[in-house]
């Protein structure tokens, strides 16, 4: 059953067409990716479906609800919450602050049951250590871990993952592969990630959409789309071509 539904969705800014009728759906349980140039509209592509921009035309459905252009703190509490790939944790706070206040933003309002629950999460995605840490001083890998934490904490039934492996190296990746793999299985989060990386982009994905100045040019099985003659021209290069 599909949970998420994007349909028909464009966008342009000042005149220079991002988004040009973008069609993607992601059913319960499912992980689908997408990849692309960078300058492709992915990003755009989630921030339209987030709220962040509204879309010019077409439709955004949740849960068979019409959520287009809702804002994204509305998105997240009905269980639709992205990632950033820029992190955005809150400086001048902890590790385990940060996590909090996402929890009680989904309306916990007892503190210590916040903290608790936060706490269980940092264990859950192997931040403890990191605890009492400022996030401001944190490394790369572990902002990454903390960006995905905080989502965790909204408990999202489809989760939307900007580029969540970029600047790690392949021994920092794992562990995240790791717990996307297990929240899919044990939890059944639907997740629609924008990768770069393919061992990812294999590892994770049901199915994948290729996209190319704005448009969807390939979507279905991950073998097939990655063996596309379109996708090897505009993204993949002749080299990987001939190693497939």
């Amino acid at each position: 059953m599909t949970i998420l539904d994007i349909r028909g969705v464009s966008k342009s800014f000042r005149g220079l067409r991002a988004l040009d009728q973008v069609d993607v759906s992601v059913d319960e349980g499912e992980i689908v990716g997408i990849i692309g140039a960078n300058g492709a509209g992915k990003t755009t592509l989630f921030n339209c479906v987030t709220g962040a921009f509204p879309p010019d035309a077409g439709t955004v459905t949740l849960d068979g609800r019409d959520v287009t252009g809702v804002k994204m703190h509305t998105l997240a509490r009905a269980g639709l919450v992205r990632t950033f790939q820029l992190m955005r944790p809150f400086a001048s706070m902890t590790t385990l602050e940060n996590v909090t206040i996402a929890v009680q933003s989904r309306g916990v309002r007892r503190e210590r049951a916040a903290r608790a629950e936060a706490a269980t999460l940092l264990e859950r995605t192997g931040l403890v250590t990191w605890a009492d840490a400022e996030s401001s001083t944190l490394p790369t890998a572990v902002q990454k871990r903390l960006e995905l934490t905080r989502a965790l904490a909204m408990r999202p039934r489809v989760l939307l993952l900007d580029e969540v492996l970029a600047g790690l190296v392949p021994s920092e990746r794992t562990p995240v592969l790791d717990l996307l793999d297990e929240l899919r299985r044990e939890e059944g989060v639907a997740m629609l990630f924008i990768e770069h990386i393919m061992a990812a982009v294999r590892r994770l994905s049901d199915r994948v959409v290729m996209m190319d100045q704005g448009s969807v040019i390939a979507r279905g099985d991950v073998d097939d789309v990655l063996q596309d003659p379109r996708v090897i021209e505009a993204y993949l290069g002749k080299e990987y071509g001939h190693a497939a």
